[in-house]
């Protein structure tokens, strides 16, 4: 019998999307709002559109695959099972961009704006101070993380319900460019190409990870295998009407804004829209989100990496660890926040770098994995089911793929970079030892706390 401590089962719905909506921080828009702009030549209406249809199918493949496969992993596991343990694997270790580098973007924006605030205290005390923090929220349980999230997820929304208003206000009030709350405008290119278009859908796509990283929590959540896919559709779709409302009553109330620097373009926005009292406001939230943010995306890289220890593709008495009292892994929690320390040292553009092509590569092949799983080794291919796992998930990843494309040079220079150094592991590893996969999860069943 096995007595190794084991993850607690106690997730819902409703927690599930609040972690994900947390993980993705809703409040992101406004922190890539000045970056996003310029991508997309002003064109945000329709680069968030693109953006959202390219996530909904991906969305819709990551459904399917977390019902065949209800166990921690994500697209690592997904790419394993359904096509091959070693593109899964390098698969995993792309995404492990994405994972990994997602805490130190909470820290350093949590950090740049708590500088922000007071000046006298440098960015790396803030970004020591969370990191502690951090550790020491996710060691004591998920329940915690949930509750946090919950609340902060909440604050944002009410804050950008809060912004509409304001912009609402001003458009009824003659105060900004347009007389009128319809208009067809923002949905029009007009003479912006659609490759710049499209260029910012593909940065755009970054505002709508976390989604994803609920497939971590699998084997914490009560009936996965219904439970996630309703919460991926709902974290998507939320996501999208925030970022499209935002996107569309900003456009027709100020279709002339201009700013002159990007990183803090949204604080010019907020602050035109609500002055002073709206700005400070703006802050205050925008700080809670970034640490939430940091908390969802330490409990999603932890729960990936213990996936990884367990199938033993990294040492699986480190990694696989579970604390018998806290039942939670944290000698992962403990590495990825030494780690996270790294954001004493890089900026903010290096790791949104990192993150962006982790992502999009992980999201073309759970689109992939989805045929391969489901319409060529289960033959599932009546019309129906022809659409459902041929169409469609050819289409997400086709469209994903070509996102991937659209992303500079460098960033994708230092991506194959990273796959390579991932190919040279899995080949000494495969050298070394035996094949890395010693045993099938695909049914593990996970005792209740």
């Amino acid at each position: 019998m096995n007595n190794q401590p084991a993850l607690s089962k106690s997730l819902k719905v409703y927690q599930i999307v609040f972690l994900g909506l947390a993980w993705m921080t809703p409040m992101i828009f406004f922190t890539v709002y000045g970056v996003a702009y310029d991508a997309a030549g002003g064109q945000m209406v329709l680069a968030y559109l693109i953006a959202f249809l390219a996530i909904f199918f991906t969305a819709y493949s990551y459904s399917r695959m977390v019902k065949a496969y209800p166990i921690a992993g994500s697209a690592y596991t997904y790419t394993k099972k359904a096509i091959h343990p070693r593109l899964g694997f390098l698969v995993g270790w792309a995404l492990l961009l994405d994972y990994i580098f997602s805490p130190i973007i909470a820290i350093l924006t949590f950090g740049i704006f708590m500088n922000t605030e007071f000046p006298s205290i440098p960015v790396y005390v803030w970004v020591i101070v969370m990191n502690i923090i951090l550790a020491l929220v996710n060691i004591v349980g998920i329940k915690s993380v949930a509750r946090i999230s919950g609340i902060s997820v909440v604050v944002q929304i009410l804050f950008i319900s809060l912004f509409c208003l304001f912009i609402i206000k001003d458009i009824s009030t003659g105060q900004g460019s347009s007389s009128t709350l319809f208009s067809l405008h923002p949905f029009l290119a007009s003479d912006v190409p659609f490759t710049t278009i499209f260029s910012g859908a593909a940065l755009i796509c970054f505002c709508f990870l976390g989604f994803d990283a609920v497939t971590t929590m699998a084997e914490e959540t009560i009936q996965p295998e219904k439970t996630i896919p309703k919460a991926i559709f709902l974290i998507v779709c939320i996501a999208a009407v925030m970022y499209i409302a935002i996107s569309y009553f900003t456009q027709i109330a100020y279709p002339g804004f201009t700013f002159t620097n990007p990183d803090n373009a949204a604080y010019t926005l907020v602050k035109l829209v609500g002055g002073n009292l709206l700005s400070s406001l703006f802050i205050t939230v925008l700080i809670i989100a970034t640490f939430t943010q940091g908390v969802s995306s330490v409990t999603s890289v932890t729960r990936f990496l213990y996936a990884l220890g367990r199938e033993s593709v990294l040492p699986q008495k480190v990694f696989s660890y579970i604390h018998p009292t806290f039942k939670t892994p944290v000698v992962n929690i403990l590495l990825v926040t030494a780690f996270s320390f790294l954001g004493m040292f890089i900026d903010l553009n290096t790791a949104v770098t990192f993150v962006s092509f982790g992502a999009l590569t992980a999201f073309t092949f759970v689109n992939v994995s989805v045929i391969a799983h489901f319409y060529i080794k289960l033959k599932k291919r009546s019309f129906t089911e022809t659409i459902l796992y041929l169409i469609f998930p050819l289409i997400g990843a086709a469209f994903i793929g070509w996102l991937l494309t659209l992303l500079n040079k460098d960033t994708l220079l230092i991506g194959v970079a990273w796959l390579t150094v991932g190919f040279l592991y899995l080949f000494v590893k495969s050298r070394l030892s035996a094949p890395f996969v010693k045993r099938d999860h695909s049914k593990v069943t996970v005792p209740e706390k």
